[in-house]
């Protein structure tokens, strides 16, 4: 017979070896959640909920989209999955940039971190230029490729005297820090030298002058040789009517403006700003039926009229108004601008041998061509729409939507700012354009962070730089 002592000494080895194991398993648990433990929650921001909401259709270009030089295809679920919207000081400190001084010999920083910083003067034909130089030590660590230390800059003339503009209230914003002010938003003849052609090279796509051979670079903007070319608002003097600002609407298509009745509001700015797929017949009572500028690659064009001729877009609006501003993403944008300032056919690559009067019309003249300045897309990139793609094997081909180039571009050129159909929150309850006949989700692909320009929208209007039109 086994003793009482026995017994009792074989409940104690029992109830030590479960103890044991049981600290064991709480050690091993806790190891495996420390790394957790540490992160931090994302705090919302301005009162933004982080859950990934944005809005449908904000002037998107077509999903198909593919190009010759960055292909890339529909990834897979995990690599679609778009970063949660940063906080507030976290966009902010990675953004930071300095607003310049009007001097042309030096830029001085502009906020609570100043610091000076010294420009270079490239040589340029037909006029002074001087670069703009972000801040050069948080920058000392990241990868060429991103260009956030050398923009080229110039002195512009204020084109109005606005008192209350953007110019003069985005310096009391999160902004301000990173509002660079001498950065050309358009490139024209007087931009275009052999080290400015050295420098820009080096990146590809809208961000520089990578793949597109120099003569053909140096033929095409010689023939944007006038002042017009150069300025957005190129006509304010005959378009102002008295008035000190100018009003601009940027209307995106997407589908919060179906039945919203706001065309007559739009069409009532100074200015109407659309891109890719701008149908206007049978929706003026919510889009409004004016353009004075018309946003697009060549690529987002092509694919428009193809996707969306059924539906009735079938080029390009046409009008007396209407401006017609590149968004060079490969030579093909430089030839057809060729083409279309010289009323001659397109003389290789895609649309070789193609009229562009098919497109702009018969009376369009090369004043009415403008091409927006790689600089100012890589400065758009970097500094207010830098996604954490650009961490990723994707990065070469994460760019800003062309509706954020144009909105963004609008931002720097008026003085006060209207958005229409681009993102919000409750992007849901939309279809993904205001001409779709049935329900479309919107898609999100690796080559756009749109969740990230959602989360900007926001923080514009909340900043009052925008005002975004979203539903009550």
């Amino acid at each position: 017979m086994i003793s009482v002592t026995g017994m009792a000494f074989k409940r104690k080895l029992v109830l030590a070896v479960l103890t044991a194991g049981s600290l064991l398993c709480v050690y091993v648990l806790c190891v495996n959640l420390e790394g957790s433990w540490s992160i931090k929650p994302l705090r919302n921001l301005h009162g933004f909920s982080q859950k990934p909401n944005s809005s449908s259709g904000d002037s998107e270009e077509p999903q198909d989209r593919r190009n010759s030089s960055e292909r890339w295809s529909h990834p897979s679920p995990a690599s679609t999955r778009h970063p949660e919207h940063p906080s507030a000081a976290a966009l902010q400190k990675h953004t930071r940039a300095h607003t310049p001084p009007p001097t042309s010999e030096t830029q001085t920083a502009a906020g609570p971190q100043a610091a000076a910083r010294a420009t270079s003067r490239p040589e340029a034909v037909g006029g002074t230029r001087s670069s703009t130089r972000g801040p050069t030590t948080p920058q000392s660590t990241e990868s060429p490729f991103i260009g956030d230390t050398h923009y080229m800059g110039e002195d512009v003339p204020a084109q109005t005297n606005c008192t209350d503009g953007v110019g003069s209230r985005v310096a009391q914003t999160l902004f301000g820090g990173r509002f660079l002010r001498r950065v050309p938003v358009l490139q024209w003849a007087n931009h275009v030298s052999r080290d400015q052609y050295q420098r820009l090279s080096q990146y590809s796509g809208p961000h520089g002058w990578g793949g597109v051979d120099y003569n053909t670079l140096l033929e095409t903007l010689s023939v944007l040789n006038s002042s017009a070319n150069g300025r957005m608002l190129d006509d304010w003097s005959r378009r102002s009517n008295g008035s000190s600002c100018s009003r601009c609407a940027v209307v995106g298509n997407g589908g919060i403006l179906k039945d919203s009745g706001r065309g007559p509001e739009i069409d009532s700015h100074h200015y109407v700003f659309r891109t890719n797929g701008a149908i206007l017949k049978g929706f003026e009572q919510d889009v409004g039926s004016r353009t004075t500028h018309y946003t697009f690659s060549t690529n987002t064009m092509m694919n428009s009229m193809s996707r969306y001729a059924r539906l009735g877009f079938t080029g390009p609006p046409l009008s007396q108004e209407t401006r017609y501003v590149f968004l060079p993403d490969q030579e093909r944008d430089y030839l057809l601008m060729k083409a279309a300032a010289t009323h001659t056919t397109v003389e290789r690559g895609p649309e070789r041998t193609k009229d562009p009067t098919r497109y702009f019309g018969q009376n369009v003249t090369a004043e009415k061509m403008k091409m927006y300045h790689p600089d100012f897309v890589r400065y758009l990139r970097n500094r207010f729409l830098r996604s954490r793609n650009l961490k990723t094997r994707f990065k070469h081909i994460y760019r800003p939507t062309t509706g954020a180039v144009m909105l963004l571009a609008v931002l720097h050129s008026c003085d006060q700012v209207s958005a229409y159909g681009f993102m919000t929150p409750d992007f849901k309850n939309y279809s993904d354009h205001y001409y779709d006949k049935t329900y479309h989700p919107v898609g999100f692909f690796v080559n756009h962070d749109m969740r990230m320009e959602l989360t900007l929208w926001q923080q514009l209007h909340q900043a009052g730089l925008i005002t975004l039109y979203m539903h009550k």
